[in-house]
């Protein structure tokens, strides 16, 4: 029966994920109630044909600006060995930040050449593999690059990029401000028999394009100081920061203009939300960053790239991710109040955006979609099988096509990116949710993924 208290005249906004075709493909195959049944829990579906897509339009971008360049996959994005293995086929650098990552990427086939190893105050045991390897390093402050001139004098010479703390950000505890940079120049300069200058990276918070062409330009710059000053200084990474579009303009800005308190489960209110609709988004944001002319700057930053000789570094992860993976639920209780409570057989750990204190939006999808009898709406909150009641997957009351039953599925789009296992424990003693890795070349057929846990 549809819910029927006063909670039925509330006009719950809708926000549907956008859905490839791919993805269409493997919904409407029996493979997801199959898998349910015989994995006995929540699991993720990962589509790596996907990814190999992503990477082209990445690619694609790049050849059509001439521009010399090298895309490293943020790795921190998604735990799934999957995404590594089709790297290393691809010759595809991947991007660690830490002992395990690394590993995880040369046990995969990635060599050390191909990785850029970033994050702040690596350990020296990080350090001495990456130096070790060959790996490029992210210089993150003046210590870290005593502590890697002093591996490299008894190991051997470092590849490293020093990381700037972009000048709007001055609150960031990431990167060096512009007196530390010229420091750490002049200690390169003295250090040139262990250490290897090969430019400047930075990361941006945001989405801003503008922002990063300029910074880029900038970076430019620093890279033809450092030249003159006889370091090699020939890269630039401008890491990631490539939006995806998850769902659809109309339902974007009319799901922003009309949610309020009532919408949510116990009133839950969130200071911020990811933005789900982006109108440039993916290789596209590259694109717009590309053909964007720096601040102060006579032409596009592909043409400074061209003519200064510099090679192009970027980290997407959630890019190369988009329509590459979801995540499936099985529906274990109902309870119908004011609006109705469903609880499936995971916890919102699978969903990570709470991490942030957030929410993510795009609502799941209830299977079967059809053939099952339809009575009415059904606004609904999602719960996790914890005992805790923070354990909330969407605390957004999801206008449901019909009141689920025991047994449903409950897909939720396009988690590959940053959702499905940052956050991932063992809790109550649940296994993790497996990963599935799907190849749809002539038929769906299907494998664990290799991931050491």
């Amino acid at each position: 029966m549809a819910i029927t208290t006063t909670q039925q005249v509330v006009d719950f906004p809708t926000l549907p994920a956008r859905r490839s075709a791919r993805v269409r493909q493997v919904m409407r195959s029996p493979l997801l109630d199959e898998l349910s049944h015989g994995l006995g829990g929540p699991f993720h579906i990962l589509l790596p044909d996907t990814f190999d897509a992503n990477v082209a339009t990445f690619e694609s971008v790049l050849a059509d600006g001439c521009v010399d360049a090298r895309i490293y996959y943020a790795k921190k994005a998604n735990k799934a060995a999957c995404w590594i293995e089709r790297c290393a086929r691809q010759d595809i650098g991947v991007d660690v930040s830490s002992v395990g990552e690394l590993r995880e990427a040369m046990s995969h086939g990635v060599r050390g050449t191909d990785l850029v190893v970033t994050g702040p105050a690596k350990s020296d045991t990080l350090l001495s593999i990456a130096i070790l390897q060959d790996c490029l390093i992210a210089i993150d402050a003046l210590d870290e690059l005593d502590r890697v001139i002093l591996l490299a004098t008894t190991l051997r010479p470092a590849h490293i990029l020093l990381r700037w703390l972009p000048p709007d950000q001055p609150d960031s505890r990431f990167g060096l401000d512009d007196h530390e940079i010229l420091t750490a120049l002049r200690r390169c300069i003295d250090s040139t028999s262990v250490i290897e200058m090969t430019g400047f990276s930075f990361h941006l918070s945001g989405y801003r394009i503008q922002a990063r062409a300029d910074l880029a330009g900038q970076l430019i710059d620093h890279c033809l100081l450092a030249r003159a000053w006889g370091l090699r200084a020939d890269r630039i990474n401008i890491g990631g920061g490539f939006a995806v579009d998850y769902v659809d303009a109309p339902d974007w800005h009319r799901f922003t203009c009309d949610q309020r308190a009532e919408h949510f489960h116990a009133g839950k209110t969130f200071e911020d939300f990811y933005p789900y609709h982006s109108p440039i988004a993916g290789a596209r944001v590259l694109r717009a960053v590309l053909a964007a002319r720096p601040a102060g700057g006579h032409a596009s930053l592909a043409t400074m790239l061209r003519s200064s000789d510099t090679t192009l570094l970027l980290e997407p992860g959630r890019a190369l991710l988009d329509q590459a993976g979801f995540t499936v639920f099985r529906v274990q209780g109902v309870k119908a109040r004011e609006y109705g409570i469903v609880t499936v057989d995971g916890t919102s750990l699978s969903l990570s955006e709470q991490w942030f204190n957030s929410e993510y939006l795009p609502e799941p999808v209830l299977l079967p979609e059809t053939g099952a009898e339809s009575d009415g709406p059904f606004p609904a909150c999602i719960g996790g099988a914890s005992c805790l009641e923070a354990d909330m997957l969407s605390w957004r009351k999801i206008p449901l096509p019909r009141r689920p039953k025991v047994g449903d599925l409950l897909v939720y789009l396009n988690t590959a990116g940053y959702q499905m296992d940052s956050n991932e424990s063992t809790f109550h003693e649940a296994p993790l949710p497996p990963k599935v890795v799907l190849d749809c070349a002539d038929r769906i057929r299907w494998r664990l993924d290799r991931h050491a846990r």
